[in-house]
């Protein structure tokens, strides 16, 4: 039996680290003989949910007695180790990851974006224990440049959500909306956004995306609000769960996180993506689909143009070119 245990921003119900749980976990459970651990905020929630042991991520007495008795610790995936939200965050996952070197476990960084490191303190503290972990992967090229700027050895690989076992349901009249809470989000956005569903998509229901309830359902009320002003016969709904199989369903999304339009690429959903972050701008292009930018300074007659000539099954050919390459990973652990 080998001992893994797994870290990372889990139990806090955000659908993009929940879904890349779910693949984490599923894989190694195939490997057989696997006994699994996952460091949460919601243990009751983790490990019905996974079918996992699970500990609370800052009970240290027990997460120090799980990594002991492990073989492998694994820190990710998602953006972990970076300085933007807080100095507090790259403490903990960097304390987490010096923990299972201290006590020489195989240490795995997995998918992990790495930075931005803005402080001196978090560069020093992440390039010298990265050094000594046992394998480096990463998602993007921007980090696999900071690490091999760093002497590190890293292999890129893409997100672990292209390997999401998602069947392309058969497709309702619906199209989905899916927002975050940002900085640089704004009231123009969202009126332009709702002016544009409710001219072009008047006789489908909007099904309006909550992908994690502390950041997004305000927003998407809000949006909700401003769409029925508009027009107060649309149907509209608000998505809190069953979020994969909802999206599955649906015949367009227009969303900004980076999750939701991988996993409507992998259904072959007509798909826009709202540009709030690189990742997703890059996700846009490599796929080529429509990108509104965060103040809607774009033609949206344009836009809708580009929407309606998405062809499906070019988008399913894309998400079904990523493949999440498990050797290097799957070799540490049975080794």
């Amino acid at each position: 039996m080998v001992k893994v245990a797994i870290s990372g921003y889990y139990g806090f119900k955000n659908f993009g680290d929940e879904a890349i749980l779910s693949v984490l976990v599923n894989h190694l459970k195939s490997l057989q003989n696997i006994d699994i651990t996952v460091f949460s905020s919601d243990i009751d929630f983790t490990s019905k949910t996974y079918s996992v042991n699970a500990v609370k991520r800052f009970d240290f007495k027990k997460v120090i007695k799980t990594i002991q008795d492990s073989d492998v610790l694994i820190s990710g995936g998602g953006s972990l180790l970076q300085d933007v939200t807080s100095l507090k965050s790259v403490i903990y996952y960097s304390l987490i990851i010096a923990l299972g070197l201290l006590f020489n476990k195989k240490v795995i960084i997995f998918a992990q974006g790495i930075g931005p490191l803005n402080k001196k303190l978090s560069q020093f503290i992440v390039r010298n224990l990265l050094k000594n972990c046992s394998l480096v992967t990463v998602r993007d090229e921007k980090s696999l440049a900071l690490l091999r700027n760093w002497g590190i050895s890293a292999n890129l690989v893409c997100d672990p959500i292209y390997s999401l076992d998602v069947k392309s349901e058969v497709k309702d009249d619906i199209i989905g909306v899916q927002l975050r809470e940002f900085k640089t989000l704004n009231y123009n956005l969202l009126h332009r956004l709702a002016l544009f569903i409710a001219n072009k998509f008047s006789d489908k229901k909007v099904e309006i995306f909550s992908l994690q309830e502390s950041q997004d359902l305000e927003l998407c009320k809000r949006f909700e609000q401003v769409l029925k002003t508009l027009n107060p016969e649309i149907k509209t709904e608000i998505v809190t769960d069953d979020i994969v199989n909802r999206i599955s369903k649906l015949s367009y999304l227009v969303a900004m996180r980076f999750h939701a339009i991988l996993v409507a690429l992998k259904c072959g959903i007509k798909t826009c993506a709202i540009n709030y972050d690189v990742k997703v701008e890059k996700l846009a292009d490599e796929a080529s689909i429509p990108l509104i930018s965060m103040d809607a300074h774009e033609n949206f007659e344009e836009i809708y143009q580009k929407l309606e000539n998405l062809d499906s099954n070019d988008l399913l050919r894309f998400a079904n070119s990523k493949e999440f390459n498990w050797k290097s990973f799957d070799q540490l652990i049975i080794k």
